[in-house]
């Protein structure tokens, strides 16, 4: 492995964790499979959770393709994964709490073959809630496709983050980040990450 990669890793995995804000923690390591409450909207953390337990136990190996400041994508495949902080940024688009209550508005759409398409919207007023979509394909009860825009705005940092989730047969198959951000006094950074999961 290239300097070059092993910092685009570092880098991506910083920029993936942390998003640079605050975000809904994940999992609890001392309580795995905790309970936790059901909430008005999609249940992104129980899908989190349920993906979370199904991976460490199966432990497959991610090739991630990783992309800062628009340079060409390098790839690399990352053989042990520790799946509670790798998926963690994804906890940010949970939208099941109660200051959110009443927060987002909700359409639903069929789609062809039976899939159902529901998108919850921030509604103004709410402009303190980071997520400003959530989109959830379903197929029956099981989810297809999950993408989130979550966005942070102050008077020292911009961010913004496109997140995806794709899943067959309820297993996660592929998932991406995709983001800027900016810093008072500092470039924006365009930064990318994709990954497959082997």
């Amino acid at each position: 492995m290239s300097c070059r990669t092993s910092i685009y890793l570092a880098a991506s995995t910083l920029l993936v964790l942390t998003g640079c804000g605050p975000g809904t923690a994940g999992p609890d390591p001392a309580a795995p499979g905790a309970a936790h409450r059901a909430g008005p909207y999609f249940d992104v953390r129980g899908l989190l959770d349920a993906q979370v337990k199904a991976l460490s136990a199966r432990q497959p190996g991610v090739e991630k393709q990783v992309s800062l400041r628009g340079d060409a994508p390098e790839t690399v495949r990352v053989p042990t994964v520790k799946w509670a902080d790798e998926l963690q940024i994804f906890y940010q688009a949970d939208i099941n709490k109660a200051a959110l209550r009443g927060a987002y508005a909700v359409d639903s759409a069929s789609l062809p073959g039976g899939a159902v398409r529901r998108t919850y919207r921030l509604q103004p007023g709410h402009d303190n809630a980071p997520v400003l979509r959530l989109t959830v394909t379903s197929t029956g009860n099981q989810p297809q496709l999950l993408t989130a825009t979550l966005r942070q705005d102050n008077t020292l940092f911009f961010g913004q983050k496109d997140l995806q989730l794709t899943l067959h047969n309820g297993q996660l198959s592929q998932y991406s980040v995709r983001g800027v951000q900016k810093l008072v006094l500092f470039d924006t950074l365009h930064y990318t990450t994709a990954a497959r999961v082997q």
